[in-house]
């Protein structure tokens, strides 16, 4: 598991134990914005994910990993969606639940792990992230990590009735062809 343990952090499965974090995070409407949710997610469904959370990458098309402190405690989840074997890419997701646990390195280092992850272990040649216009956390984040911007989406998502504008983020990796 060397690939997924960092200096602050490692990444971990989900565990069924982890119900309760993950309908914390899943029915935080602040996230909603960055997840495309429009409404809360029962226990019970989250129940049947995590059952499910076993299956392989190329048959569900995503993995979530759970964003942990060297103590075992959750700090987020960090994603890949999206998973386009064909064209050996895939979108990420991250969300740092708490604010005690942000602006300490855990997303930056969990992005490094991840990318590391999906390029080693995965073969992918690309990963790609969709931030909003007005998520300058997340911006700086995914350039921080390598990341180039390359496109501006005009009025892409809605949220709460208007319309913003979505910029979206590759990380090419050089070494796969």
């Amino acid at each position: 598991m060397l690939t997924l343990k960092g200096d602050k952090i490692f990444l971990r499965a989900l565990e069924p134990h982890d119900l309760e974090f993950l309908f914390s995070v899943e029915n935080d409407e602040e996230f909603w914005e960055v997840s495309s949710t429009s409404a809360p997610f029962s226990k019970f469904i989250l129940r049947q994910y995590l059952e499910n959370s076993h299956k392989d990458i190329y048959e569900v098309k995503q993995l979530r990993l759970v964003i942990c402190e060297h103590d075992g405690t959750p700090a987020g989840f960090i994603d890949l969606f999206d998973f386009d074997p064909k064209h050996r890419r895939a979108a990420v997701g991250i969300v740092i639940k708490n604010l005690n646990h942000r602006q300490k390195g855990f997303a930056s280092e969990a992005l490094k792990l991840l990318r590391k992850y999906s390029f080693i272990r995965l073969g992918l040649h690309q990963v790609y992230a969709n931030v909003g216009i007005d998520n300058i956390s997340s911006q700086n984040l995914f350039e921080k990590a390598g990341f180039i911007k390359t496109a501006h989406k005009k009025d892409w998502v809605l949220v709460n009735g208007t319309f913003k504008d979505e910029l979206l983020y590759q990380l090419i990796n050089k070494d796969v062809h």
